[in-house]
């Protein structure tokens, strides 16, 4: 940031008084300018023992698979972007949206909110940002194609839950490391 949205005038990067984190603060107005995580609601869309996953159409990760997933708007719900999530990414629709899993990305700043939630009616197709959407079996996912870490993590934990016969909450800490690799910090 180099301007302020307020006023126009240059901001500094410094250290507020009674704050402990360097916040872009501007020259003239003093408006201090916080930047935070941004929130992205997805879920596990169920049907008769598959789920949902959608082949991506969009960068980043153009053609791999993921569970419907995105930014959740101002004014809207967590369980609310989920649904959304579902419908604009596979023309889904997902009733009965329990939360899953909760994890913060430190290496994009978000937090991640996935919910379990049944398919309505076993109905898919591609959205927009879709090129193609299927029902999967655990033994036929495609693993060394999904699109995120945390995707990958959330059906790996779906999955080993589902064989015991439990769902619990997860909550996890995904940190990028040298060379793209990532180590998961768990808290539950």
């Amino acid at each position: 940031m180099r301007f302020c949205s307020q006023c126009g005038a240059p901001v500094t990067l410094s250290i507020p008084p009674g704050d402990n984190r360097p916040r872009h603060v501007c020259d003239a107005c003093g408006v201090i300018h916080y930047q935070n995580p941004k929130i992205v609601a997805g879920c596990i869309p169920e049907w008769q023992g598959r789920i949902l996953l959608c082949r991506r159409a969009i960068e980043p990760r153009y053609g791999l698979w993921t569970l419907p997933a995105g930014f959740m708007e101002n004014s809207e719900s967590a369980v609310t972007a989920a649904a959304r999530e579902a419908l604009e990414e596979a023309n889904a629709v997902v009733d009965n949206l329990t939360l899953y899993g909760l994890y913060s990305l430190l290496h994009v700043s978000q937090v991640y909110l996935m919910f379990r939630g049944q398919l309505r009616d076993g109905y898919a197709s591609p959205g927009e940002e879709s090129l193609e959407t299927r029902l999967y079996t655990e033994d036929e996912i495609p693993w060394d194609q999904i699109a995120f870490t945390v995707v990958h993590e959330t059906l790996r934990q779906y999955f080993a839950e589902r064989r015991a016969g439990a769902f619990t909450l997860h909550v996890g800490d995904i940190i990028s490391e040298p060379e793209n690799q990532f180590r998961i910090h768990r808290y539950s």
